[in-house]
């Protein structure tokens, strides 16, 4: 039973004088504010009484939103550190959840470690959390003798938001303490039998007569960029000498661009970029793509798509705003308004025109040179009942012979307090190539597919289970979204126990789950299953250790690799005329069993780790090769060379990741991370490929704002090093400047254009840049 002032939505005051945000709290006007206090622990503790008290005390003026907290400890205890903007979360915090439209469905959150440095971002109900977004305010946090203060003025013009007479804002408001097992305490309590965050939220209420303003932000960016690359020696090389090759500098390239944003009201937002600069500051991680034969997801870092993509995400990834490669123009529009939500972004990309060096002579690339690509996308939902939803998305993406247009259908609903159920239908029809496998040629044609999925979640305080199931048929195409896989479908079944935790044990709680699914075509031929069993447990000073045991099996067919032998004949044991496959059988098959054991520990301020090590017995070498220290390794290719028919066989995978984090100042961050691959054959005995990805990064944050780092990567696999180093100015959203340098280098690898090995290191490219932007604010209205 809730206290009667938890109950009931807290009344907002409104302040007369707005208080200067230094951390310190002795204004008079923080005397009138409401006192939320009376927190419960509820990570590991279940609603019972928190280690240290926390106050929350709100007031608002017709411009700003005033939050501020004490969090009452040990101030020698406190764990804080300079840190970057949203990489706070190894640190004490506070924070809120702010649900300003009240449906129970997204929320504003935002969090601050002891000197007021930010991490904010969107929870959506179903979706999780995307710190992505970035919200212009301003906090400042104090640690002193009680323990720390942070105080923070949100802009209302910064949030979408509806406010006025009879209009409640759900909240809830949060601290972690990391040295007490990462305990988490709340204003509010929470029920583990209850699958949803928002719908247990507090209320504030009382926000009348907020400036009805208008925004309008404009971002010019300027970045200074010269590449070198390594090219043909200049001039004629003399008979008998190798061509060294040299570094040549492109001529310094002047990108400015503009990004804009109007917001006409509380719920509706107009974005627009001219020529925007879309380089990415920070590179993607490498990753593992030996034995790979289906794409890699990389996740969107550009400012601008990330601003509300959480309107255009969807159980199916319809949207992957990486699919818009460089677009000279771009534009948005999002809000809401009642019930209905809504999205539309139109782009001209000419990534798919852009041509580059002797790629610009090629007489098959000149109908498609400096041509544009034109991408549009539409979102409607609508809100139904108290917690459900219902919606609509539509794409289309238009080039030169690649056409595609995609429309679904989706929904979400909360059942009752533990069960979900969610959906999703799509629709695509495509102008492209098909690669016919029973033809073995590829034909431009129209191809229509449809993609689906739909979920059925139950999750209870201790016992949990999900029926899943996707799919998608042969035809399916998202020229604006990503998949994997065609011709296919998925269905799942999940089932997991918690353990009530117990903060005060050696054992603090424990975690078992099982996972099975089974993979078939639209043919009904099975490809594969998998059952996982789970186990973990959660010890103190935040560690964690668990292990999975998992028998599976796979089957491969031709018609997966190229083409059928009913395309045409063929010799399945020769180079010549041959097959996909090499033998007789025309797919593989392999049962399997993987063991995998994992950890780690946030053990200190200074120290913390992370590793997996698993072992699968019977995964399959696809037998593409891999590159020169790893070429193929099959019985085909040992008895008939490179060129042999495919033979995928079963083999023996190992796989090593670990991380370690240091930090001995607060101002310094180094990390550590090594990604391990081996793959040897069974019926060989020999490797495969054996890859190791080392990184390297440390940061020093000078301040909150102010900031040096290097990144270092290191592929065994390739033999190249890629490096960047980077100083960074970020004083709010919107306003940066960065100096950078990035370097590409192979060691002991082939010459490109003599194929010989060349010892020590080869520069592969590199290139200085200087990248600046500033954000200009101007709101008219009352």
């Amino acid at each position: 039973m809730l206290p009667p002032e938890k109950a009931s939505p807290v009344t907002v005051p409104k302040f007369a004088t707005p208080p200067v945000i230094d951390g310190k709290l002795d204004e008079a006007v923080w005397h009138n504010a409401a006192v939320l206090k009376d927190f419960y622990q509820i990570d590991p503790g279940d609603n019972i009484a928190p280690s240290k008290p926390t106050e929350v005390l709100i007031g608002y003026d017709p411009k700003f939103l005033y939050v501020a907290f004490r969090a009452f400890d040990e101030p020698d205890k406190v764990r804080s550190t300079v840190a970057k903007r949203d990489s706070i979360f190894q640190d004490d915090y506070v924070g809120f959840y702010l649900d300003t439209f009240n449906d129970k469905r997204k929320a504003f959150e935002m969090f601050f470690n002891p000197l007021g440095i930010q991490g904010d971002g969107v929870l959506t109900e179903g979706s999780g959390e995307d710190f992505s977004v970035d919200v212009l305010m301003e906090s400042k946090g104090v640690v002193n003798d009680a323990g720390y203060v942070v105080e923070i003025a949100i802009p209302f013009k910064s949030i979408r938001y509806e406010a006025g007479k009879g209009k409640f804002w759900g909240a809830h408001f949060f601290r972690r303490i990391q040295r007490f097992n990462r305990e988490l305490s709340s204003w509010m309590p929470f029920s583990r039998s209850i699958d949803s965050n928002l719908s247990q939220a507090g209320h504030l209420g009382g926000l009348e007569g907020i400036s009805l303003e208008r925004t309008i932000e404009l971002i010019p960016s300027l970045t200074l960029s010269e590449s070198g690359k390594f090219v043909r020696s200049f001039g004629p090389v003399p008979p008998g000498t190798v061509d060294p090759g040299r570094i040549v500098n492109e001529p310094i390239k002047f990108e400015p661009g503009l990004t804009a944003k109007f917001t006409p009201s509380s719920a509706l937002t107009l974005d627009l970029a001219i020529n925007p600069d879309f380089a990415q500051v920070e590179a993607d991680q490498l990753v593992v793509t030996a034995n790979q034969r289906f794409p890699i997801f990389f996740a969107e870092k550009r400012p601008f798509f990330l601003e509300g993509i959480d309107i255009f995400r969807t159980p199916i990834t319809a949207v992957h705003t990486r699919a818009i490669v460089d677009p000279d123009v771009a534009v948005k529009l999002s809000g809401k308004k009642g019930r209905n939500t809504f999205g539309v972004m139109v782009a001209s990309d000419n990534g798919p025109g852009t041509f580059v060096g002797d790629e610009r002579l090629n007489p098959g690339n000149l109908r498609f040179l400096d041509k544009n690509a034109q991408i549009g996308v539409l979102r409607l939902k609508r809100d139904i009942g108290k917690e459900n939803s219902i919606g609509m998305i539509a794409t289309t993406y238009n080039f030169i012979e690649k056409h595609n247009d995609l429309l679904g259908v989706d929904g979400r609903f909360r059942l009752d307090k533990q069960p979900t159920f969610t959906f999703q239908a799509l629709g695509t029809t495509s102008r492209n190539n098909f690669f016919n496998a029973n033809e073995g040629v590829s034909r431009y044609r129209t191809g229509n597919g449809l993609g689906y999925t739909t979920a059925y979640n139950v999750s209870g305080r201790n016992w949990g289970w999900e029926l899943y199931a996707e799919g998608f048929t042969r035809d399916y195409r998202a020229d604006v979204g990503f998949f994997q896989r065609t011709n296919s479908n998925f269905n799942s079944f999940f089932l997991r126990y918690n353990s009530d935790p117990q903060p005060k044990k050696k054992l603090i709680s424990y975690h078992l789950h099982q996972f099975t699914h089974f993979d078939y075509d639209w043919q009904g031929r099975l490809y594969a299953y998998e059952t996982e069993f789970v186990f973990e447990l959660t010890l103190p000073r935040s560690t964690f250790f668990g292990a999975f045991y998992e028998p599976a099996y796979e089957r491969l067919f031709d018609h997966e690799f190229g083409a059928t032998r009913q395309a045409r004949p063929c010799n399945p044991s020769a180079v010549a005329n041959k097959c996909t496959f090499y033998g007789e059988d025309t797919e593989r098959s392999s049962r399997k069993n993987h063991f995998s054991v994992f950890g780690g520990s946030n053990y200190s301020k200074k120290v913390q780790f992370n590793g997996q090590v698993t072992y699968r017995l019977g995964h399959f070498d696809l037998d593409f090769g891999n590159g020169r220290k790893y070429p193929r390794v099959s019985p085909a290719a040992l008895l008939l060379g490179q060129n042999a028919p495919l033979d995928p066989g079963r083999g023996n995978l190992l796989q090593i990741n670990g991380g370690i984090t240091y930090q001995p100042t607060n101002e310094l961050r180094m990390q550590f991370n090594l990604v391990k691959q081996r793959l040897v054959r069974n019926d060989t005995g020999r490797t495969a490929f054996d890859i190791n990805i080392l990184t390297f990064r440390g940061t020093y944050q000078f301040t909150k704002a102010t900031f040096a780092r290097a990144i270092v990567d290191y592929n065994t696999l390739s033999q190249r090093a890629r490096s960047q180093f980077l100083a960074g100015w970020t004083p709010s959203p919107g306003t940066s400047f960065y100096v950078g340098y990035n370097d590409d280098m192979n060691l002991n690898e082939a010459h490109p254009f003599t194929r010989q090995i060349v010892p020590g290191f080869r520069r592969n490219s590199r290139t200085f840049f200087i990248k600046m932007s500033y954000l200009f604010r101007k709101s008219f209205g009352s």
